[in-house]
């Protein structure tokens, strides 16, 4: 059986979408209104653990995510399509071109974890570690993501939403799948990325985008988007809306 997923859009061209760590595949609903539904069909899919997958046991892996990915492709019918992926969500999109590269048209990178994993302190760490059963930990780490700048109260839904729609074991599970996998000598680098970062995200930087995307795919574009952080879903949901678009329409083709 397919993962949950919902649909937006009956357009020509199919585009996956990953959800990153704190989120599920309603992650992405700020911006869903204003997608266009004529030229784009978008799957937004749930992990294992997250969502409506919520209590379906899995090894909740990267590799894991990518087969659901292709398998949920295969159900609806998606001989190619592109895909959109936030942080966890950005690792995934890659390990999904490198599994079935002739059926990736483009890859849109959002905030994203890098195919090589991410290095951490072992403070920042012991944080991370902690966070699937403890709110606050969540709490911390949303508002450190987005530059400290965004009201108490969004960063306190933020942090509940993630608890109510994962399961804890699910959530702790994923941390060393993004943290630790690496299969940065998988790519091929043949497919078009748009690599989209926040201005006030401190770790996921133009900078880290250009030592391993742009490194990796010759024809990678970095776009930064103001007046966002880790969540531009969130903070800025029209900018990330166009931006995904407009690469969409150039690189694949359309």
């Amino acid at each position: 059986m397919a993962n949950t997923f919902h649909r937006v859009g009956h357009g020509p061209h199919p585009v996956i979408v990953l959800h990153g760590w704190f989120g599920d595949a309603r992650a992405f609903e700020p911006i869903e209104p204003w997608l266009s539904g004529a030229d784009f069909s978008y799957v937004f899919m749930d992990y294992r653990g997250y969502g409506g997958m919520r209590e379906v046991a899995g090894e909740h892996s990267i590799d894991e995510i990518a087969a659901d990915a292709l398998a949920l492709a295969d159900a609806l019918g998606f001989e190619r399509f592109s895909l959109v992926g936030h942080s966890m969500g950005g690792m995934a999109i890659e390990w999904v071109a490198a599994l079935a590269p002739e059926r990736v048209r483009a890859l849109v990178p959002v905030a994203p974890v890098p195919c090589g994993g991410i290095a951490m302190a072992t403070a920042t760490r012991a944080l991370f570690d902690g966070a699937a059963d403890d709110l606050a930990a969540r709490r911390a780490i949303i508002d450190r993501s987005t530059g400290g700048r965004l009201p108490a109260a969004w960063v306190a839904w933020k942090a509940a939403y993630s608890a109510a729609h994962s399961s804890a074991m699910a959530f702790a599970a994923y941390l060393p799948a993004w943290v630790g996998t690496d299969f940065s000598d998988r790519i091929d680098g043949r497919h078009p990325v748009l690599a989209l970062v926040g201005e006030h995200d401190p770790v996921f930087t133009p900078a880290l985008m250009a030592a391993t995307y742009a490194r990796r795919y010759p024809r990678t574009t970095v776009e930064v988007l103001g007046n966002a952080g880790h969540y531009p879903m969130n903070e800025t949901p029209l900018a990330l809306a166009a931006a995904i678009e407009r690469f969409l329409r150039t690189a694949a083709g359309d």
